[in-house]
């Protein structure tokens, strides 16, 4: 077959260095850790507003205080997947990065990040 079609090489931009997808998906990891962050403020800012105009209804007033909880909670998911990922790091790998920023040993044994 390389007789017809000769040597196909990758274009010049494609690296060949395995860490692509390591960095591909800690991008993602970070990009919705940010709009999860961006998400609970929001809901901060609704149900504050909720709250404020909720004019002694005590039924807007609990869908408030809901909201609240909701997004507090949220947000400590969120706190707690680093905090179980540094501690899982800790414990298998013996440092607490090891899970955020794993090490890939590319061809020749070379390490990257």
């Amino acid at each position: 077959m390389s007789d017809i079609f000769g040597k196909i090489e990758p274009p010049s931009f494609i690296s060949k260095d395995p860490s692509g997808m390591i960095t591909l998906f800690n991008n993602i990891l970070r990009l919705l850790i940010v709009v999860g962050g961006i998400y609970t403020l929001l809901n901060f800012i609704l149900a504050g507003f909720q709250f404020i105009s909720a004019g002694g209804d005590p039924k807007k007033i609990e869908a408030a205080w809901a909201k609240i909880w909701q997004s507090m909670i949220g947000l400590l998911i969120i706190v707690a997947s680093f905090a179980l990922a540094a501690l899982l790091g800790q414990i298998l790998f013996h440092s607490p990065t090891a899970i955020l920023n794993p090490v890939i040993y590319g061809p020749g044994g070379s390490q990257t990040q």
